[in-house]
């Protein structure tokens, strides 16, 4: 288009030239549509594109404009979702066969209707994990997403099709949900920020849950500037959502360019320096050193956090879907069938210590936080594997895939923290992700430390030329 690149443009510089005229909303809905056409039949990033509300809206945004009206600072801007997320009129599916027999959503999900009060304009839903239980996004009702930078490789998961929908330049934009990794995890495999907020921050209404205690909703970017500004429209408590919290809305997007003197950054170690490939450790070490930070710090019993988040979340998804396995155990996903069949049988002794675990685990980790602002850990151990594949090794030692990619994304989720996975360019040429942690409620900090990585060159975003 005229003036502006879409496949690497941002939402704001989007926005911004909606606003100035200089291009159309219906011309940026138009180039989108045909790009997701062109490309996704490789990519299989999406399950469903609204085009003609898309285009609908897209056409009373230049009304809108064209007569002077007010508009939102995310005008015209493209955006898609991760299919559990509730699209008034379409069937939320959350990756299954059998929400397929399912009404549609009457109305939308909060976060889809905050960001189209911000002006944004939903464009389809995204490829998934089934009901988000599982790390690759190898849907065997869907089909597998494939990583926009090695089309052999796997996006990660479980929002896999969010996280390569915006590496490939389709969207800038997109939402997924976290439990032990679901954002944060595809987000370095596919090379684009991932962001998941304090447990609470943001409301989970109208979002079809896998594990109540843990889940999260997350979103996806190519700038910090973006992640800001999306964050900032989708704060806000909403009694819909009863664990959303009435902590005060505080803006992000004033404070990223405040820069980081006087902040507190350590490295995790310990078992975070464990169970990793040399790059990525090597990415953590790039991110330190940009941001001067020497110091370690142990985060305590982070195997046994890993071990707990297991148990809570296989025994609330089992809990959740224990009718349908009964009714309909052939219309899962094989792999999701086992996970939570296994989850069915856990001891419920098992699971309420978990829990009394849990809160033990979330006072010593809060309580580093008297002594560091932000704590820098791997993302995922490896880089993508290949679609398909079972096991990897990793450190010399062979493992499985599907359960180990979150080994790192685990214990920070399990008590709700808030953490941004930022990509930096792994030796191999594939991305991998630095996991920037902060005290609950501390986001504004975790996204100064990302302006600057971003400014100085560190944060590694490319839309790959195969998918221009």
């Amino acid at each position: 288009m005229r003036n502006i690149d879409l496949p690497t443009a941002d939402a704001v510089t989007i926005a911004k030239a909606i606003r100035a005229q200089t291009v159309t909303a219906t011309g940026v809905i138009e180039d989108t549509l045909t790009r997701i056409h062109h490309q996704d039949e490789t990519l299989n990033c999406f399950t469903g594109i609204l085009g003609e509300p898309a285009k609908g809206r897209a056409r009373d945004i230049d009304r809108a404009i064209a007569q002077q009206r007010k508009v939102g600072l995310l005008t015209g801007v493209p955006f898609a979702v991760k299919n559990l997320y509730d699209v008034a009129g379409v069937t939320t599916l959350a990756g299954s066969k059998i929400n397929q027999d399912n009404p549609p959503a009457r109305f939308d999900a909060t976060a889809i209707a905050r960001l189209k009060q911000a002006g944004a304009v939903l464009i389809g839903t995204l490829n998934m994990d089934e009901y988000a239980y599982g790390f690759v996004t190898e849907n065997s009702h869907y089909g597998e997403t494939r990583n926009p930078h090695d089309l052999t490789r796997i996006a990660g998961g479980s929002s896999g099709g969010s996280a390569a929908a915006v590496a490939a330049g389709l969207v800038p934009i997109a939402l997924g949900s976290d439990t032990n990794g679901s954002v944060r995890v595809p987000a370095a495999l596919c090379g684009v920020l991932g962001f998941k907020p304090t447990y609470g921050r943001l409301s989970r209404a109208g979002i079809a849950l896998f594990s109540s205690s843990l889940d999260h909703v997350g979103v996806f970017t190519r700038s910090v500037r973006d992640m800001a500004s999306v964050f900032d429209f989708l704060q806000g408590e909403d009694d819909r959502d009863p664990v959303c919290t009435r902590h005060p809305p505080e803006p992000a997007l004033p404070q990223i360019n405040l820069g980081i003197r006087g902040l507190r950054i350590a490295v995790a170690a310990g078992y975070f320096q464990q169970g990793a490939d040399p790059e990525a450790l090597a990415a953590v070490e790039t991110v330190a050193k940009a941001l001067n930070a020497h110091a370690s710090v142990q985060l305590p019993e982070s195997q046994r956090a890993r071990a707990a988040a297991y148990i809570i979340t296989a025994a609330e998804g089992a809990n959740r879907h224990i009718s349908r396995l009964q009714t309909r155990p052939e219309d899962f996903d094989p792999a999701t069938r086992d996970r939570f069949l296994a989850g069915a049988l856990l001891p419920s002794p098992w699971y309420i210590q978990c829990q009394r675990f849990r809160r033990w685990y979330r006072d010593r980790i809060r309580n580093l936080f008297k002594h560091w602002d932000i704590i820098l850990a791997p993302t995922t151990p490896c880089v993508a594997p290949p679609i398909g594949q079972e096991r990897m090794v990793i450190a010399g030692e062979e493992t499985l895939v599907r359960p180990n990619l979150g080994r790192f994304t685990q214990p920070l989720s399990f008590v709700g923290l808030p953490v941004l996975s930022v990509p930096v360019t792994a030796t191999s040429t594939l991305p991998l992700g630095v996991q920037i942690i902060a005290a609950p409620y501390n986001e504004s900090l975790i996204l100064r430390v990302a302006a600057l990585l971003e400014k100085e060159g560190i944060i590694n975003i490319t839309v790959p030329p195969t998918t221009e």
